[in-house]
């Protein structure tokens, strides 16, 4: 499976970060997906896509937050995850342990945050 193939699901509220993140995405090479807003979003899109990388907000709009959403996007993908929070309650993140992310930012980031996990997630893909 390519990881430029299969893309990588942008999972944010903030439209205007989706926008950012997806333009770090197209910068580093890849083919961003999405962006959606709410948690079941993410795991019908998962499905139908089956992304190589999922860039996922904690807080998002409806009833489903990020981490639930990955629960159930485990139950069908191991797809490899990055969590991006403006929260950096320890709560969360030992929430998130349950699901096996790759990485566990807090907002801002920047491209160069995003950079050294992709060629960590991207590296691992390949060999």
């Amino acid at each position: 499976m390519s990881d430029k193939d299969n893309g990588i699901l942008i999972v944010e509220d903030n439209m205007l970060l989706s926008l950012v993140y997806e333009n770090y995405i197209k910068k580093l090479g890849h083919t961003p997906l999405g962006p959606v807003t709410t948690g079941e979003e993410a795991v019908e899109l998962a499905k139908k896509h089956n992304p190589a990388l999922i860039i996922m907000d904690i807080l998002l709009d409806g009833p489903m937050d990020g981490i639930d959403a990955m629960k159930e996007i485990r139950k069908f993908s191991d797809v490899a995850v990055i969590y991006i929070t403006g929260n950096s309650d320890n709560r969360h993140a030992i929430r998130a342990e349950e699901t096996n992310y790759v990485d566990y930012l807090i907002k801002p980031i920047t491209i160069n945050d995003l950079k050294s996990t992709f060629e960590k997630v991207f590296s691992e893909s390949d060999s």
